[in-house]
């Protein structure tokens, strides 16, 4: 199995799992619906093995080219050369720090086609520049190593027809060569949100929990708080105050130096609503 796929397969102690471990998703997944037809079969012997293996690849080469298609249309995008579509297929089985490359690049040309209307520019060399941006990151076997990917995937989109205005600006995403037009700052910019929102990608949310954390300690440091809560992604700090030592005047002075603090000491997009919560409570016992 591991001659005919190029995957480790590694069995340990863990009951009822198998571990496939390779750099290249395709593969990855290749073995992993082989193993499972494999298994589900119960016929397993060397030329069996082959022979499934050879039958998932073409299976797998053929869902690449219908994922392509399927985006290329979703996106109104036409006349991409089939190894393109191709390319676009392949980042299915591609992610860049835990976000799924197929879907950021969709992401990127939506907010690519949204930003060139609003500016009067070419949509559709928006949209297209938007979805071939990260092309450079598909695994390609005649690929240098060395190459950063933006100039990897202009290289890709000049052999297969683009026009200057896409190859500029997926070479330029990320300033490794100069921007010529309108729709490279345009598809930089796009990259950058769609990585950046909250929970996108997996170093992102490390820190996006850490900025919310950071957030409620903030208000933990000012005496007389009982409880903060950080909500609307960030967006609103919520604290409630104990009722003995902060009177109602001191709860709106409070809310003021917890914002002052926040702005002074943190770094946020957008902005942090600061509500301060203080209750008081009549409590009797009847006996």
């Amino acid at each position: 199995m591991e001659a005919a796929t190029g995957v480790e397969i590694v069995v340990d102690d863990t009951p009822e799992a198998i571990i496939l471990s390779c750099f290249d998703s395709v593969r990855r997944e290749v073995a992993r619906l082989s193993l499972h037809k494999l298994v589900t079969d119960g016929r397993i012997h060397p030329a069996r093995i082959e022979e499934i293996v050879k039958k998932t690849e073409k299976q797998i080469e053929n869902e690449i080219v219908e994922i392509g298609k399927r985006t290329v249309i979703d996106l109104g995008i036409h006349g991409l050369h089939p190894e393109l579509v191709k390319a676009v297929g392949r980042m299915k089985y591609r992610s860049s720090y835990g976000q799924n490359l197929l879907q950021h690049s969709r992401e990127v040309a939506k907010l690519c086609g949204v930003m060139a209307a609003e500016l009067g520019l070419n949509t559709k060399l928006a949209k297209r520049a938007g979805l071939l941006h990260d092309i450079g990151k598909v695994p390609n076997t005649e690929a240098e190593v060395e190459t950063p990917h933006a100039i990897l995937g202009m290289q890709w989109a000049e052999k297969y027809g683009e026009k200057p205005d896409v190859c500029n600006a997926i070479g330029a995403h990320h300033d490794e060569i100069e921007m010529k037009t309108l729709i490279s700052p345009i598809v930089q910019v796009c990259d950058a949100i769609s990585g950046a929102r909250p929970g996108a990608r997996r170093q992102v949310l490390d820190s996006y929990i850490q900025r919310l954390k950071d957030l409620e300690d903030v208000a933990f440091g000012f005496t007389g708080v009982q409880k903060a809560y950080a909500i609307q992604a960030g967006r609103e700090l919520r604290v409630i105050v104990e009722s003995e030592k902060v009177s109602d005047d001191k709860a709106a002075e409070l809310s003021f130096e917890i914002s002052q603090k926040i702005q002074t000491d943190m770094t946020y997009p957008g902005q942090v609503k600061v509500t301060v919560i203080r209750e008081t409570r009549a409590v009797n016992v009847a006996k």
